[in-house]
């Protein structure tokens, strides 16, 4: 059970998220509604996607001072927590990923299937071309045909057509590049990962409790982030980093953990000096 405390934690998180909003339009609880586009906690307090409001204000829409206001709260808490924590543990697509990188191992596929090598950058283009093209068309491009709306808005509302959304990540994932959707081309994380790249939560590393075994490397979805495994003790400051914790839960040397990025860089720098 240890092995798996942030991945039960995570589910609990995004089922629970999930849940409230349902509630809010099934049956009227007032804890959350809407949905992660705009919402309003307890009647009174607006959430509203930063990305979605600037997209928004690209295509020439005016925004309420509710919509400012909510994405200015959503943009702080994960600019001060680390941004891709949404991505991890609030983000319902995460479930759908994780299920199709499971698979792709299970199967065996990672060797037997190697279509395209997509460069992890490329969802930062993403942001520029949305912001682009929603400037062009008047809407909010990414908004038509995101999957995580599609997903939300389904186990919430109904779904539609959002299904096929979902489906085609999932397959995008299994068949074409490992970690594909979330690790190389949607563009919301890539938002967060710049809004969050100066964020309070990050992982701490020991390198004298290492043994080098490479397991945090082997199943971290973004492993680019952990370069300073095996070289130096520190923080993973690269805001990439989803802070999944499946690197803690893997390292058999307690060398790993979920730190304030301040208290740990004093306490490294007191052990190394």
């Amino acid at each position: 059970m240890n092995k798996y405390r942030y991945l039960i934690l995570r589910r609990a998180t995004q089922t629970g998220i999930l849940f409230l909003f349902f509630t809010g339009n099934a049956f009227g609880w007032s804890i959350l509604r809407g949905n992660l586009s705009a919402a309003t906690f307890i009647d009174v307090v607006p959430l509203s996607d930063p990305f979605a409001v600037v997209q928004s204000f690209s295509a020439g829409a005016s925004i309420a001072k509710d919509a400012l206001a909510g994405a200015l709260i959503i943009f702080l808490f994960y600019a001060l927590i680390g941004g891709r924590v949404f991505c991890s543990w609030v983000c319902p697509v995460n479930m759908v990923t994780d299920l199709a990188g499971w698979s792709r191992k299970t199967l065996r596929l990672d060797s037997a299937l190697k279509f395209w090598d997509i460069r992890r950058d490329v969802r930062y283009w993403i942001i520029a071309l949305s912001i682009a093209l929603s400037a062009m068309l008047g809407v909010a491009a990414f908004e038509w045909v995101s999957p995580i709306g599609a997903m939300h808005r389904g186990i919430i509302y109904g779904f539609g057509f959002g299904w096929m959304f979902v489906l085609l990540v999932f397959l995008f994932d299994l068949l074409a590049v490992k970690n594909g959707f979330c690790g190389h081309v949607c563009p919301l994380g890539g938002f967060y990962s710049l809004a969050g790249r100066f964020g309070i939560l990050r992982i701490g590393y020991d390198k004298y409790k290492c043994t080098s075994c490479m397991k945090c490397l082997e199943i971290c979805p973004e492993r680019q982030v952990l370069d300073i495994v095996g070289r130096q003790s520190g923080a993973v400051l690269s805001g990439a980093c989803i802070n999944c914790g499946r690197c803690i839960e893997v390292c058999d040397d307690d060398a790993l953990k979920f730190t304030n990025i301040y208290s740990r860089n004093i306490a490294l720098s007191k052990k190394e000096g």
